[in-house]
């Protein structure tokens, strides 16, 4: 069973930004801290796997279907043996300003929303089967 979670204290990165410099780096940041979030677990290598944005944003925020494969691809390599594991996607972007109730989000997205700046909450998990999303 997979279950990970990863908090990126930072505005994402749109992939559709104009330096591919600063998005590379943007990658390598990522990829650093689902490195210290998973640990020394081997790469997940054989599972149908669900991918969860969340994106807390300012005002003028990222698309959300843009922040998507910056992140999943940083997470090839830590997290992941190959993105193609990757099987549904949901992204989703709320103003950080908005009104939540706190105490019913994961503990991870609820220390981005108390950080009161820009940052997107990752949880990868099982796949649920079709059936199910429908």
């Amino acid at each position: 069973m997979t279950d990970f979670e990863l908090l990126i204290l930072r505005r994402p990165l749109s992939l559709q930004t104009g330096s591919r410099k600063n998005l590379q780096a943007w990658k390598r940041f990522v990829a650093g801290e689902a490195e210290k979030a998973w640990g020394d677990q081997s790469p997940v290598a054989s599972a149908d796997l669900h991918l969860t944005l969340v994106y807390l944003s300012g005002i003028h925020a990222a698309d959300a279907d843009n922040i998507i494969k910056p992140i999943q691809d940083a997470l090839v390599g830590p997290v992941l043996a190959d993105d193609r594991l990757v099987v549904d996607v949901e992204s989703h972007r709320r103003l950080i300003t908005g009104m939540f109730e706190p105490t019913r989000l994961p503990a991870l997205l609820r220390q981005g929303l108390l950080a009161g700046k820009e940052c997107v909450y990752v949880r990868l998990r099982d796949a649920q089967p079709l059936e199910e999303l429908l």
